[in-house]
Formats: structure tokens, sequence, C-alpha cells
């Protein structure tokens, strides 16, 4: 009996650090995704950029950064790093595409 409580208890640890890679990997690779497009819209429309001709070729790069970041969720060995820097990278990103739309409003 006591064996089979720490064979549960080993597989408990590996498992939420696995759900946790996922996690990140879809979701904060999702908001990296969004503030690289975001910000990516912004600076191609204040260059001169019609708005629909940034905001395809934007999303097309997002596509292409979605990605990016989704495999290096997996090939990082820290989980923390990951989660810092597509949550923390995303979320500043997102606040400079809100400053820049808003200076050119």
């Amino acid at each position: 009996m006591h064996l089979k409580m720490d064979t549960l208890t080993s597989y408990r640890g590996p498992r939420m650090l696995i759900a946790l890679r996922i996690g990140a990997a879809i979701f904060a690779g999702y908001g990296f995704t969004w503030g690289f497009i975001a910000l990516t819209t912004a600076v191609l429309f204040a260059l001169g950029m019609a708005f629909h001709d940034a905001e395809h070729l934007s999303a097309i790069l997002g596509l292409l950064i979605y990605l990016c970041a989704f495999l290096w969720a997996f090939a990082v060995r820290s989980l923390g790093r990951v989660w810092a820097v597509l949550v923390g990278s995303g979320a500043v990103m997102g606040i400079a595409a809100s400053l820049l739309q808003h200076n050119l409003i």
C-alpha cells in the first residue's frame, strides 16, 4: 500500500508541470501573439500603410509568431521563464500598441 501512494504522488507533480507548460504554450502564447499583432498593426499604420493591409500582414506574421512561441514554450527548461517572457512581453506590446493607437487618434 505504501508503494502505491508513492507512485501516485510522484505522478501528480510531472502531470501538473506538463499541464502548466501546455497552458503556457496555448494561452500565454496567444497573449504574446495578440500583443505582437496589435503593436505591428499600429506601427505599420503609423508608418503610412493602409489599415487593412497592416492588419492582414500583422495577422500573417502573427501566425508564425504563435507557432514559434508555442514551440519555444516546450523547448525552454524553466517554466517560470516561459510564463514571464510570454505574458510579460505580450502585456508590454499590448500597452505600447494601445498608447500608439491613442496617439494616432
